[in-house]
């Protein structure tokens, strides 16, 4: 009797090593395109974060807040159109009347911050806090303060509200 001998592979036919190469480079394009979106997203939020109209924004915000912490309670005035705001303030710790005021408004694109003297009603400066506006409005609401401020860079836009209640009386 003859013996048959059985051959017995120990490897990988070419069919199976060229079907595992072409699923290892769909996964391979596919891990890159999402890496890639996810790089441009990264970016995209980036410059959007990091533009001029947010840190403006957040700069006019925070100047809202503290202006309107710091004035009296008893004097705000918001134009008819809400195209400002004044309030008045003591001009410093020992004064005992209000004898400063403040006046935040939008002109030719700008916000501006109006510091006066009372009795006589005298302007001391005005300072531009940011650029870019396309539209401010103010509003009283309740007790507090409202700006509503839109900044438009022509790529980027962001509207800030801010509500401020006076602390001083």
């Amino acid at each position: 009797m003859s013996k048959k001998r059985i051959i017995t592979s120990k490897g990988f036919t070419i069919v199976e090593m060229m079907i595992a190469m072409l699923v290892m480079v769909i996964a391979s394009f596919a891990i890159g395109a999402v890496i890639v979106d996810g790089q441009h997203g990264w970016s995209v939020m980036y410059d959007n974060i990091h533009s001029d109209v947010v840190t403006d924004g957040y700069v006019a915000r925070k100047r809202f807040d503290t202006v309107m912490r710091r004035a009296s309670r008893e004097k705000i005035f918001v134009t008819d159109e809400g195209r400002s705001v004044e309030v008045y303030y003591y001009a410093n710790d020992e004064s005992t009347v209000v004898d400063r005021y403040v006046r935040f408004f939008e002109a030719n694109g700008d916000l501006n911050l109006e510091y006066g003297q009372l009795d006589p009603k005298v302007t001391l400066s005005i300072e531009t806090i940011c650029g870019d506006v396309s539209g401010c409005t103010f509003r009283q609401v309740g007790r507090s303060t409202q700006m509503i401020l839109t900044l438009n860079d022509g790529t980027h836009t962001n509207t800030i509200v801010s509500s401020a209640v006076t602390h001083n009386q």
